[in-house]
């Protein structure tokens, strides 16, 4: 726990009472990785409810319910983040909320407003791909293919982000009928990482 935050947590209520709030906040970031969100969201509604300025504590809370899958809350804890921070480090998640709801203008404000401010390859690849997937999701997969294979190339070094954005190009390529190109992608993604998804299946079906 940050020295920051505690200093948020204390601002909002008592110094004493702050750092009873940063240990519960440390415990309820325990629980979400370990992917107890039930104990994560009651721990982090507690707090939100006495320091709901915390921009810290709003965005766990958003992202335990969207791991939860409850979009709608998720969406309005993560828009706080968002306004509290003035970041768009959550952007690609709030995308995929709002992805969920069918509301196709915020996912491509959002994409936008991530794709512009460029803060890091990973989250801007994730934005990417929800964007992406969005259009796909319209029936649009040759507009999906453009958006997700613009300045594509296979990186000497691979990172997770690469892997998840060649698996999402190949599964376009699948459903637009380009067998041989959705092939070649999961072949490859699955030489790197054989445990992500479902590659080597998928693209021994298309041999």
């Amino acid at each position: 726990m940050s020295d920051d935050v505690r200093a948020r947590l204390a601002a909002a209520t008592t110094p004493r009472r702050g750092d009873r709030l940063a240990g519960r906040l440390a415990e309820a970031a325990d629980d979400f990785a370990e992917e107890h969100y039930d104990d994560a969201a009651r721990i982090l509604s507690g707090i939100a409810k006495e320091a709901p300025q915390v921009p810290e504590v709003r965005e766990l809370l958003g992202l335990v319910r969207y791991r939860q899958g409850r979009w709608r809350p998720a969406v309005r804890e993560l828009e706080a983040f968002r306004q509290l921070s003035n970041s768009v480090e959550q952007n690609a998640v709030l995308a995929d909320c709002y992805r969920a709801l069918g509301n196709h203008t915020l996912v491509a404000s959002l994409w936008e407003e991530l794709r512009d401010a460029s803060p890091d390859a990973a989250l801007v690849t994730e934005g990417r791909i929800v964007a992406a997937g969005d259009l796909a999701d319209q029936d649009r997969v040759r507009d999906a293919i453009t958006l997700l294979a613009r300045g594509w190339r296979w990186p000497k070094r691979p990172q997770d982000h690469h892997l998840r954005r060649a698996y999402a190009l190949a599964d376009l390529y699948e459903r637009a009928g380009d067998l041989p190109a959705a092939r070649l992608l999961f072949e490859r993604v699955a030489s790197v990482e054989p445990d992500l998804g479902d590659a080597a299946a998928r693209a021994a079906v298309l041999r």
